[in-house]
């Protein structure tokens, strides 16, 4: 398909196409002579991630163009591949090691993926940005008097776990390895928004159903 083909398709302009093209965020199209180009389907599906880590998921051009780095890379493995691309979507900051509550929450944190056998976790805990997320949620939490432990966090690690599985048997649907880590790309942006509104939705519904509508 022409641009201006592969604007209408996606309802993006061609004015932002180009500049995609520019930034390294879309492949160049296949040279038809000095002033055209031709795009296909793959062009067409990397558009719609490229507007979904942008513009819901509010990733700047540069962390975009990064992740899909690591999406194109054949160099990679499977599981390498996949966690290089979800690592270098935007992160929370480094906290703070001296922080008691950070301490704390740490060790509550290892003690969780230790009795679960999340061994790849914990080896990985010191590189790892997720793991990271995970430490400085649960210190904000004990900060503000919620002590959120270990076993108090082993039942929704469980049922998390039976989430990621639902993920990649949706993922192995695909029939590239670099459509299954666009598809994960995009569920991280996409899917997590739709199973905090779920758990919201579900708060909602047990409220009721304890304590009436009043």
């Amino acid at each position: 398909m022409r641009l201006a083909e592969l604007s209408e398709r996606s309802g993006v302009s061609t004015a932002t196409i180009k500049y995609y093209l520019r930034e390294g965020l879309l492949p160049s199209g296949r040279r038809v002579n000095a002033t055209t180009a031709e795009y296909d389907e793959e062009h067409l599906r990397r558009l719609r991630l490229v507007r979904a880590l942008i513009q819901v998921g509010g990733v700047p051009v540069a962390k975009a163009r990064e992740v899909l780095s690591h999406v194109d890379d054949e160099s990679l493995g499977r599981t390498i591949r996949l966690g290089a691309a979800l690592w270098a979507l935007p992160q929370d900051p480094e906290p703070d090691e001296e922080d008691p509550d950070v301490v704390a929450a740490r060790a509550e944190v290892d003690r969780l993926l230790e009795s679960l056998g999340w061994e790849t976790s914990r080896e990985m805990a010191s590189l790892s940005p997720v793991h990271r997320s995970l430490v400085v949620a649960v210190a904000t939490l004990r900060r503000l008097g919620y002590p959120w432990d270990a076993e108090l966090m082993e039942p929704y690690a469980r049922q998390m776990h039976q989430v990621a599985s639902r993920q990649l048997d949706f993922m192995e649907t695909y029939d590239t390895l670099k459509e299954q880590v666009e598809v994960a790309v995009a569920s991280a942006v996409l899917f997590e928004p739709v199973l905090s509104a779920l758990h919201r939705l579900a708060q909602e519904e047990e409220s009721a159903r304890r304590y009436g509508i009043e």
